[in-house]
């Protein structure tokens, strides 16, 4: 009997220790319901996770709290998009304004991204010119392309530019070809943002100084001085590539959100058909 009567405490015990906890567990969802209502979704977050940690065996409230998740996560994809749509609306007007200061190339034909040039760079405006011409992309990816045809080749690979002590100076390209043109030697070589030995971070830096010389690096060298519409160019050509590159990383995000909200939503339609066929059953 003394052993029957202690089980019967120690049910009875279990039995209260698990109503307690199903009703604070129960509070805690109240509250978090009113921080989701209040639009409070970091709050209403913290408090269904403190249900998950503190309640593992309060199965209702848990599943109760799991629907209330999905649709915080809904609520704040949503948000998210709202905000990245008046981001874009800024860096838009911020593209519109400056856009018409370039030239679009772009062969549709064979080509799905464009590159922008300065209208001073266009290779029609310089035929037989050694110079430095930046370009940037549709996607705000910028390189710069080292054109050599002063006599000779002298199969450049790299160039240094430089403004009183200063320097920068490029890494060997990974892209640099040759070819002629009636007769007269012509070398190119491109390198891109990032692996430009911070050659164009110098030059939107200096872009105020007077000559800045250039110098092509290669089995012998050759030094010339950068026209101020060059340097010009490649620190306007910076400034679009930053924005194109805004817009881009915008996309990205609101493309992540929009997938999110899909997937989201699926699984709160799933959980309303189940509970209809739960209802049927």
């Amino acid at each position: 009997m003394k052993k029957a009567g202690l089980t019967t405490l120690v049910l009875a015990a279990l039995l209260t220790a698990c109503g307690s906890d199903d009703k604070k567990a129960g509070e805690l969802f109240q509250r978090a319901e009113l921080s989701f209502a209040d639009g409070d979704y970091s709050l209403a977050k913290l408090q269904i996770d403190s249900i998950r940690t503190l309640y593992p065996k309060a199965f209702d409230v848990r599943k109760s709290a799991v629907r209330l998740m999905q649709q915080v996560d809904l609520k704040e994809q949503q948000k998210t998009l709202v905000y990245l749509d008046s981001v874009m609306a800024v860096k838009q007007a911020e593209l519109d304004s400056i856009k018409g200061r370039f030239v679009l190339e772009k062969d549709t034909a064979y080509q799905e991204v464009g590159n922008y040039f300065y209208p001073t760079q266009v290779v029609e405006k310089n035929i037989g010119r050694s110079f430095l011409r930046g370009q940037v992309n549709e996607l705000g990816e910028m390189s710069l392309t080292s054109i050599y045809c002063a006599g000779g080749n002298i199969h450049h690979t790299a160039v240094k530019v430089t403004a009183g002590d200063l320097f920068a100076e490029t890494p060997a390209s990974l892209d640099s070809y040759e070819t002629t043109d009636l007769g007269k030697a012509i070398e190119k070589a491109d390198y891109k943002l990032g692996n430009d030995g911070g050659v164009i971070a110098f030059l939107v830096a200096n872009r105020d100084k007077k000559n800045i010389r250039l110098e092509f690096i290669g089995d012998r060298n050759y030094k010339t001085v950068m026209q101020p519409n060059d340097v010009k160019a490649i620190a306007e050509l910076s400034e679009l590539a930053r924005i194109l590159t805004g817009i881009e990383e915008i996309k990205k995000e609101q493309k992540e959100a929009n997938l999110k909200i899909q997937f989201v939503t699926r699984k709160i339609e799933e959980a309303e058909e189940g509970k209809e066929q739960g209802k049927e059953g």
